[in-house]
């Protein structure tokens, strides 16, 4: 049997569009066992309801086109998929399926590609990187695609800093999130976040957490999902006044993440009231960021 444990992630960052992301200490638990024949999957916890058990499955297919990579024929499946992280919420659930399912599948085969290859191959079934890198080395992670590959390097989360997650109640597919942004921006905003994306890795590289307000601010994405997410500039706002360093809508939305290194709990207080009052149940976390990415728990 094969058990890995994946975290879930925060994608941009805020300025860093498809570019940055980090892991955070909430984690999917896959396990996969090689069977005579037929697929069986078994979920627990988060998405229970809904994740499909044919072969529609994320972890599934995944770990299926690793085998096709590898020339390897399976001729039965069992999966149990437990689950933490919240499914369609901007924390990285499809990432944590895909991640964990090309990894299993690399150790039931004798663990015959490189990291690199298998960040590859879950990058280019997920669409874009910036959640697979993180899940995959932990940490933050600057990461982009060159001539098909993806180049990428890993920055230690800075000392003290954690992650305060308000989780909306309704899901936000990623395809109607990005769909909802235009083609093209103005050269002006363009630039404003390309500033913004350096000075954000640079504040985390040198752990300058008072720079991450400026650094965190955004022109590309964020304005045009606001309408899609009930509150959502109430709620960044709120947590700044609260005491977060910098705050941002993490990845596709609707979860929204506050950067903070104290008053966490007054941070979560309000991001959930301040939901409420604009007609949005929620759910609030305070996360570690992780510096561990995906590994395995068991291997026999």
């Amino acid at each position: 049997m094969i058990r890995v444990q994946v975290p879930a992630t925060t994608a941009n960052l805020g300025p860093g569009f498809d570019c940055l992301g980090m892991a955070l200490e909430l984690h999917n638990v896959i396990e996969m066992v090689p069977t005579s024949r037929g697929l069986s999957i078994e979920v627990s916890g988060e998405g229970a309801a809904d994740i499909p058990r044919d072969e529609s499955n994320l972890v599934f297919q995944a770990a299926r086109s690793l085998f096709r990579q590898v020339g390897f024929a399976m001729s039965g499946l069992r999966l149990r998929l437990l689950n933490q992280i919240p499914v369609a919420r901007g924390l990285g659930s499809s990432t944590a399926a895909i991640v964990g399912g090309v990894i299993a599948a690399n150790l039931l085969t004798g663990g015959k590609l490189s990291i690199r290859e298998l960040i590859n191959i879950a990058s280019s079934i997920e669409g874009h990187q910036d959640n697979v890198v993180p899940a995959v080395l932990g940490g933050v992670v600057v990461s982009v695609q060159s001539d098909g590959e993806i180049k990428y390097l890993k920055i230690e989360p800075p000392n003290g800093l954690k992650g305060v997650v308000a989780v909306p109640d309704f899901a936000l597919i990623t395809k109607t999130s990005r769909e909802i942004i235009p083609a093209q921006v103005p050269f002006q905003d363009a630039a404003f976040n390309v500033g913004r994306a350096a000075l954000l890795v640079a504040a985390l590289q040198q752990g300058d957490l008072g720079l991450l307000g400026v650094a965190m601010e955004d022109r590309l994405h964020q304005s045009f999902r606001s309408p899609l997410i009930p509150g959502l500039k109430k709620v960044l706002a709120a947590a700044k006044l609260a005491g977060a360093r910098g705050v941002t809508l993490s990845g596709a939305g609707p979860s929204v993440i506050a950067f903070a290194d104290s008053n966490f709990e007054l941070i979560a207080r309000v991001m959930g009231e301040t939901f409420r009052q604009n007609g949005v149940k929620s759910r609030v976390m305070v996360l570690k960021p992780s510096p561990i990415g995906a590994r395995a728990l068991e291997v026999k």
